[in-house]
């Protein structure tokens, strides 16, 4: 723990919990997506569900949907921005099994009809844990630079993107597969300490039967 976990994160308030970590799962749901949002299908579970008008969770959330960062003064009125820019925004409380209390699942649609559906949790300070992405458990917290790597589960996909890794000098500290079946869907979440080279996501990207790469860098 170091002073910015105890003073608390950079960000338009009142809670960290409530607003910056909203606001970051909303933006990691955007980058996720890959496209312009039309469309934000947004659930609050638990605290979240209870408290999100008071604490100003929605403008948040949607807020991050639009890739504003918890500090943007645009959060105050991300709900008006939406509006404006023509992305419809639904939101409903309900209950989620298993789930953290401060727990959104966000469901974004692009102008093409691509979807994708992201559930992440709140877990205090403004940091993150994502813990599904459409309906398949992941597990990564953006507190390091993490790649993500959306691919059909083929031999030798994993050991093409990891050599590009190490190409880029990066050092991997956290690697993660998670997949629906052989042959299926399968998210690779790899997490480093050190910064990687945009350039190498577009060669990653462009690996046979990788269907998105995206990088994110949250903090």
């Amino acid at each position: 723990m170091n002073v910015f976990d105890i003073i608390g994160p950079v960000m338009i308030g009142p809670s960290s919990s409530h607003t910056a970590g909203a606001a970051r799962i909303g933006k990691t749901a955007a980058l996720l997506l890959g496209a312009p949002v039309a469309k934000a299908e947004i659930l609050f579970h638990g605290s979240f569900a209870k408290t999100f008008k008071g604490h100003g969770t929605d403008k948040a959330i949607v807020g991050g949907i639009l890739k504003l960062d918890p500090w943007d003064p645009g959060i105050r009125t991300s709900l008006e921005t939406a509006e404006e820019q023509g992305v419809s925004v639904s939101i409903r409380t309900g209950t989620i099994e298993n789930a953290h209390p401060n727990t959104a699942l966000v469901t974004l649609t692009s102008a093409d009809g691509s979807s994708i559906t992201v559930q992440g949790a709140s877990v205090g300070g403004g940091n993150i844990v994502i813990t599904k992405v459409n309906d398949m458990e992941v597990y990564f917290t953006g507190q390091n630079t993490t790649l993500i790597v959306m691919h059909q589960d083929l031999p030798g996909i994993i050991a093409h993107v990891t050599n590009l890794v190490a190409v880029g000098k990066a050092n991997i500290c956290n690697f993660r597969l998670n997949r629906q079946e052989k042959g299926g869907l399968a998210i690779m979440t790899i997490e480093m300490d050190s910064d990687f080279d945009q350039s190498l996501v577009r060669e990653i990207k462009a690996i046979p039967h990788v269907y998105n790469t995206i990088l994110l860098k949250l903090n």
